[in-house]
């Protein structure tokens, strides 16, 4: 259980997830840092059906003190179309975790080249791992630069530099606003549209990062924020004792997932109109039933069970061993349990067998360990052979970035953490705004409905918020399918500008 704990923590840190604090990685001496490296290739490829001839980087920006020293050395990978027009689109792009490397959007999603590795939900096996050319990159319509912030791919502090300076929602999201404002001024794009976007923490990110960026009169100004596998409200959706939220939030995604693995009696054609059907009950008769707490008795209660049995795909007599409130981690051992079998914690089309079925939750996540090898080596072989990035730093795809500040300075208190609130505001202040949200229905480390939450509280102009679902999970792009709708639908969001 500990593995799954420090996983989830890595892929999506919770302000309620404890690690063990690691002795922070010592700087080197201001005199002993190298000077940025920084390598181009011109390259050809064809994307969106389109020819593109274009420059590919991977270098570094320093970010320095006030005494003009730098404190860190940030990694970035653009790619510009050639020839140069300063009022093309250019997107930036990052992974979350915190820990997290840009590596899966980069060489999994969006990047010129990728990583292919099963598109059915199986074990990507050992290498070597094919790498090849990506048509769903975005390139055709919009210059692409990924970041790794500190802590994560080969950025580090430098010199005096200190990770607790940038390891924090705050502090990340201004360190990271310094380069995106940095790489405009060395490449004269400051009038380009600019669009922003994460997954995962990298969707936390992107809020606070937009935040930093237009929230002060020193605006740089946005036309989207594109939002994949969305996680905003961690207090919604903080599992500690009293908290009903959880549950509710959970539930469409149970539903999503029973219906994938055949658990549905008589179910619906498609997974949309379950879901749907899920949706409805979790925040009607099913809130209602958890608000009224142990009055909840009699035929009240026996009819939300029965229905609750249905949407989760879980028997009556285990859903009331947990008082109606199945938490995600007993889902995933639970629901396949006759079948000797687990599912996946960020994808859940994804199955697992553990050491033995009478565990309460799975030994590790099939989904997490089905795909990273792949990923490790694809971008190590990309960046060091074919780009010619020379390091002796190991590539860090998921890090430990503890302790994280999640402090944001409004008085939230210990437990409700909330980043909506900033992408709320720029769109009230930005009227050429426009926010994107990517969701897959089999994800339960960012679950659907808690991005639905999130954004349909007062003050989110609903009409510039655009909703696009996906039939795999948490890496959606890892489903062949869905890389190409994903692909297809950020790209007609980034014209329709």
């Amino acid at each position: 259980m500990r593995s799954i704990l420090l996983l989830g923590a890595a892929l999506l840190a919770s302000p309620l997830l404890a690690q063990d604090r690691k002795e922070e990685p010592k700087a080197e001496k201001t005199a002993d840092i190298p000077p940025p490296q920084i390598v181009t290739k011109r390259m050809s490829g064809t994307f969106g059906g389109q020819r593109v001839d274009y420059v590919a980087t991977a270098g570094e920006i320093q970010l320095k003190g006030d005494d003009g020293a730098p404190r860190a050395v940030i990694n970035y990978y653009s790619y510009v179309k050639e020839p140069r027009d300063p009022n093309r689109p250019v997107t930036f792009l990052f992974n979350g975790g915190p820990g997290s490397g840009s590596v899966w959007l980069h060489m999994g999603a969006f990047g010129p080249k990728r990583v292919a590795i099963p598109s059915d939900a199986r074990d990507d096996g050992a290498p070597p791992y094919p790498i090849v050319d990506n048509p769903d990159s975005l390139l055709d319509a919009t210059d692409i630069v990924f970041i790794d912030p500190v802590g994560t791919g080969f950025s580090h502090v430098v010199g005096k530099g200190e990770t607790k300076d940038y390891w924090g929602v705050t502090k990340d999201a201004q360190s990271v606003a310094k380069v995106i404002r940095l790489w405009l001024n060395e490449n004269g794009r400051w009038n380009s549209p600019k669009f922003l976007g994460g997954e995962s923490y990298g969707t936390t990110r992107s809020a606070a990062v937009a935040n930093e960026l237009e929230g002060s009169y020193n605006d740089v100004g946005l036309n989207g924020i594109i939002l994949i596998s969305t996680i905003l409200d961690f207090g919604a959706q903080a599992e500690v004792e009293g908290n009903d939220m959880p549950y509710i939030i959970s539930l469409p995604s149970y539903a999503a997932v029973a219906w994938y693995h055949n658990k549905v009696p008589n179910k619906p054609g498609t997974v949309e109109q379950f879901v749907a059907e899920a949706r409805a009950f979790a925040i009607g008769p099913y809130a209602s039933a958890l608000m009224k707490g142990q009055a909840l008795q009699g035929a009240e209660r026996d009819q939300v069970r029965t229905q609750l049995a249905r949407y989760s795909g879980l028997s009556e007599a285990f859903l009331e061993r947990t008082d109606l409130r199945p938490s995600p981690g007993r889902f995933w051992k639970e629901l396949l349990r006759d079948r000797g079998l687990t599912v996946g914690r960020l994808d859940s089309r994804y199955t697992g067998r553990d050491r033995d079925s009478a565990g309460e939750e799975m030994d590790n996540d099939p989904s997490f360990y089905g795909i990273d090898a792949g990923y490790t080596a694809a971008i190590n072989a990309y960046l060091r052979d074919t780009m010619g990035f020379k390091s002796e730093r190991s590539y860090v795809t998921i890090g430990n970035v503890q302790p994280w500040d999640w402090d944001l300075g409004r008085g939230e208190g210990t437990y409700y953490k909330s980043v909506a609130p900033y992408i709320g505001k720029a769109l009230r202040e930005n009227s050429g705004l426009r926010v994107f949200v990517g969701q897959g229905y089999y994800d339960f480390a960012t679950p659907f409905f808690g991005a639905e939450y999130a954004l349909s509280r007062t003050g989110f102009p609903q009409d510039r918020i655009v909703w696009k679902y996906y039939e795999a999970g948490h890496m959606m792009y890892v489903r062949d399918e869905d890389r190409r709708k994903l692909s297809s639908d950020i790209r007609a969001f980034i014209r329709s500008r």
